[in-house]
This record gives C-alpha cells, structure tokens and sequence, in this order.
C-alpha cells in the first residue's frame, strides 16, 4: 500500500478518508450497472416479477452493509438460486392449484377459450399462486438463516466437499442455458421439460425462432462472449452487460417491440415460405411505475405451503444453498480484498438472514454474496461496504426514475447475459480443471451434475458428498474415521506451534481438525505435520491451501510437511493423497 493509503486506514483495517468515499461512490455506481441487468434477469429466471430482483439487491446494499463486516462483498440475487427459486414457484403453485375452478373454466369456454388457452390459464395461475406460496418459504428461510448466524453455524460452509459443490453449480450452469436458450431465440419451450430434455429439444425447435428477437438476442450473446477476447483496452474495461444493454434497447425500438403487431420474414435457411412471426411487449422487460402505482411493486407472502413437505424441502433448499453460496463467495472475496480483512461469517450469515426475511416479506428474491459482482467491486478500487450500500441506492434510484428506460430491455438480451453466465458455471475448463486434480475428482463432480439434473439440487449434493466418503472408504478408511479427528498439538520453545495430524485429514472432519489446528493462538506460527495421515483429500489440501494464503496475510508462517510418504492421485499440487502401503482400492492415478 502507499503511504497515502496507509494514512487513510483505521487501526481497524478499514480505508476511510474522503478518497475512500469517492472510490466507494464510483464502484457501487459502476457494480450498479452491471447488477441491474442481472437482477432483472435473475428475478425473471426465476419466476418472480423482474423488479423482485431490484429489491433484492436494495435491500442487499443498504441493509446488509450495515450488519455485516463482509467489507468488499456484493449482495444480491445470484443465478446459482434460479433453479431452486424457479422450482419452488411451479412446484408449490402446482400443488395449491392442481386444476382451474370448474366456474372459472366454463367462462372460458364461453368466451372461445382452446385448450391450449386454458392449459395457459392454469399455468399462469399456478405461477401466481406459486409466487406467493415460495415468498412464505422464504420468509421461514430468512428466519433459519437468522439462526443460523446466531447459532454460529457459519463454520459449517467447510463440510461440504469442493469437487460436489463445484458440481452442484456446474449442473446449475446447464440448468439456466438450458432454459435461457429459448428465450435468447424467441421460442417458446416445450412444457414441463427437464434440462436435458430442453437441450435435446432445442435443435428441432429453431425452426421456431422469431428472427428479429433471435438477433437481439445472439448479438448479446457475441458481444458477452467476444469482448473478453478484445485486445482493446478501453472496450475491456466496459461491463459487457452495460454494452449489451447500449446496443440492445435500440434493437428493441427499431423493432417496435413496445406495441404489439405481426411481421413478415422472407424464405431462409430455416422456412421455405413466407413467414408470419409476432412481437410485442411481451418480449420486454415488465417494469411497473413504483412512484405512480405502489401497490404494484410490492406483494405479501401466502404461508400455506410451509405445512406441506414440498414446502418443507424448498425451506431446507432456501436456507442451506444459498447460506452455502454466500459464505463460498464471501471467502472467495476475502482472499482478494488488498487489506486482508477477515469476515465474521456468522456476523454475515445473520445479516443476509435479517435481509431475505425482509426480501420475502415484500415480494423479493433471496440474496447471497454474489461471486461477479463482488469481483468487480474489487476491480473498480472499492475499499469498505459503503460501496456494497451505494449499489444498492444507485438501483433504487434507476427502478423509481427510470421505469420507462428499464421496461424497454429486451428479455432475449437479459436471456443471453444469463446464458453467459450459465456457461461460465459449466465450462468446459472446470471439466478439464477437476480432471487434473484427480479421476476420482472428475467422477465425484459428473455424479453431482447428473444427480442434480436428474432430481434436484439437495439431491445431487448429497449424492456428491456419499460417494465421496464412499471413495475415501474404499482407500482403506472406516467411516468412523472419517468423522473423527485426532490432533496432536505442542507448543515448541522456538515460539512455533506444532501440530501432528493423525489418521484422516479430510472434508468430513476437516472442522474438527481445523479448531484443534488454529487453538487459541493468533499470533503464532505454525507447523502442520501429517506424516502419520493415510489419507489426505483434496478439500482438505485446498483448505490447506488458502490457509496458508491467511497466515500470509497476517504475516505468519505455515509450514505443510509429512506429505513425503504418501502417493499422490495426480500430479496436481492439491490433489488427494494416501500413504504408501495403506490397504484399500486401487484408486485412480495410484
């Protein structure tokens, strides 16, 4: 830091001064535009109004910058929540509304109703209905969350093995293109269809395409996917989104999509015949004028749907996805703040609690610490959580002074952000990265993705995480060894803390052994011998890893050794390892 820097920070660790205002003012500015978009997006994703989104990140920036001590973090809607929101929404709403009213159905009738009108009637009763019901769970969410915090569960983001959780939101990249896809093309997708089937659909669905919202749409796409590869600087500092936005909402009123009307397109590769398509403002964003009609922006939750278990579950997915997403994104920040503040993850678990019970209670979309929009904060030189604070104000001005301008997004531009983003969940790198760290890595990681995508995101974590203590299992540990930790720690005359790890050092028991291993000393340095281990898995090498990063940080010293004797499952610095001679199968790479 330079001496000008260094004048400006608190003994806290905190950058104030005026210059830490301006540069908080100008990030959450700049991490506004890029949220505004994404939120939209998101909140649509997700089958909730588009504004649900906007509050959410409101109420993300204003209330919980006062609660947590997340100093650089971003708070907000996350695509990684999509499909657990979107599914709680059509599976509640179907529940609670299995047919329309027989009175309701012969009026239809009676005024010309097809069956493919009313099939369309009952849906969009059920997601209405369904809105209201996932706003209740969330709210019991909200308030686990709270418990969570004050329970001091925070720690427990260190349970879950990295290659399964890395798989959970690779399965949620294809999810969100899967979907997205549809509406980048204009194309209404098959009904009731899972992703895989919607990925398989899609080719015999171009036909289909409604040309001028398909070339909104791949534009946006063209420009999120080749701006990376620009070697222009000025263009590469620009938010992608912010440019798409810039090209898209003129597209939108060349094409006149806020009124509705029919156009011609003449014979191409895809129709042998003139062809009629439709547009109109059902491909825009749907922005209500908060300031004129406030009864509009704001709904009330229905809490019915948390007797059912299909409530129950969603409760369970609400609280522990996202509280895993946040804390996940939260030490992913931490590790790149300049100051090397530490974040008291319960502090912030029961701040982001406290905001999604307001969230639901008003008709918004849960939050999490948000990965993208957190990194560009850092990016754009913001110092402490008055950014976080200003975003939030920023998007609160843009919804109350500019409904008119946000209603003129096209939904395919917002489509093909989410596309990117999905694809950036689900790239073929992190394939390609698991692989490299060990086989065994890559078949815990597909197992999840497949798991998750056939049934659900609880599931496919689950299953990641069974067959991932069925590996260790099968490398020659019991399980109950596997859950215990045994530590041996001394404190040597050098002023240096040695620590000798016994049996397992893995995901299962890593917080146990992560306690024994820190004790009550901060300041000390510390040696961690694991050369009486016989299995050492990734997670916990990683967590190894960023450990060491930390005592950096504090300008401490950690020493890794004992790892001589043990055979490595790849030749990648934090893959699994188990000690020579140990009984157990033949694991990949051995």
């Amino acid at each position: 830091m330079t001496e000008q820097t260094m004048n400006s920070v608190e003994v806290s660790g905190t950058p104030t001064g005026p210059q830490a205002v301006r540069a908080n003012l100008l990030s959450g500015f700049l991490v506004s535009l890029i949220a505004m978009p994404l939120c939209l997006a998101i909140a649509r994703a997700s089958n909730f109004p588009p504004i649900a989104g906007i509050w959410t990140a409101v109420l993300g920036g204003m209330v919980t910058s006062l609660l947590s001590n997340s100093e650089l973090t971003i708070k907000g809607p996350a695509a990684g929540l999509i499909v657990i929101v979107a599914g709680a929404v059509v599976d509640l709403g179907r529940e609670a509304v299995p047919a329309l009213p027989p009175a309701q159905i012969a009026a239809l009738q009676e005024a010309g109703a097809t069956e493919e009108k009313l099939t369309t009637a009952l849906e969009n009763e059920q997601l209405s209905t369904g809105y209201r019901l996932a706003l209740g769970v969330g709210v019991v969410a909200g308030l686990i969350q709270i418990a969570f915090g004050l329970a001091k569960a925070g720690k427990l983001g260190d349970f879950f093995p990295l290659t399964a959780v890395h798989g959970m939101l690779a399965s949620i990249g294809i999810i969100i293109m899967s979907k997205q896809l549809y509406v980048v093309l204009g194309i209404d997708p098959p009904k009731n269809a899972g992703p895989l089937a919607l990925l398989g659909a899609l080719p015999g669905k171009l036909s289909e395409l409604n040309p001028e919202i398909a070339f909104i749409g791949l534009v946006s796409l063209i420009i999120l996917f080749g701006l990376p590869l620009l070697q222009v600087p000025l263009l590469r500092k620009l938010p992608a989104q912010l440019i798409v936005l810039a090209i898209a909402i003129p597209l939108a009123g060349w094409f006149d999509l806020d009124h509705e009307h029919t156009y011609l397109f003449k014979p191409g590769f895809w129709t042998t015949a003139d062809a009629e398509y439709k547009v109109g403002p059902r491909f825009l964003v749907d922005m209500p004028n908060v300031l004129a009609n406030p009864a509009s922006a704001f709904f009330l939750p229905d809490f019915r749907g948390i007797s059912t278990p299909t409530g129950w579950k969603y409760i369970a997915m609400f609280a522990i996805i996202a509280s895993l997403e946040s804390l996940l994104s939260a030490k992913a920040i931490e590790l790149i703040d300049p100051w090397r503040r530490k974040t008291d993850f319960n502090r912030d678990t029961l701040a982001c609690g406290i905001a999604n019970t307001i969230c639901a209670s008003i008709g918004a979309l849960p939050m999490i610490s948000e990965i993208v929009r957190s990194k560009a904060n850092v990016d754009n030189g913001a110092t402490n959580r008055s950014s976080n604070f200003f975003h939030g104000l920023y998007l609160l001005a843009f919804v109350l002074l500019l409904p008119g301008l946000i209603h003129r997004i096209p939904l395919a531009a917002l489509g093909a952000m989410l596309v990117y983003t999905g694809f950036r969940l689900a790239h073929p790198r992190e394939f390609i990265r698991t692989w490299a760290i060990g086989p065994e890595q890559l078949v815990v990681f597909v197992v999840t993705i497949i798991a998750t995508l056939a049934t659900d995101l609880l599931i496919g974590i689950a299953a990641g995480i069974l067959l991932k203590l069925a590996l260790h299992a099968w490398n020659g540990r019991s399980f109950s060894d596997l859950l215990r930790n045994n530590v041996e720690v001394v404190d040597l005359p050098d002023g240096r803390t040695l620590a000798k790890v016994k049996g397992s050092a893995v995901f299962s028991n890593w917080l146990g052994l992560k306690s024994k291993l820190l004790g009550p000393s901060t300041e000390r340095d510390l040696i961690i011998d694991l050369s009486d281990t016989t299995l050492v898995d990734h997670s916990t090498m990683e967590r190894l890893h960023q450990l060491e990063q930390e005592f950096a940080a504090q300008s401490r010293h950690l020493e890794i050794r004992g790892l001589e004797g043990h055979r490595s499952f790849s030749s990648h610095p934090l893959a699994s390892r188990r000690k020579s001679g140990v009984s157990g199968g033949s694991s990949p790479g051995n």
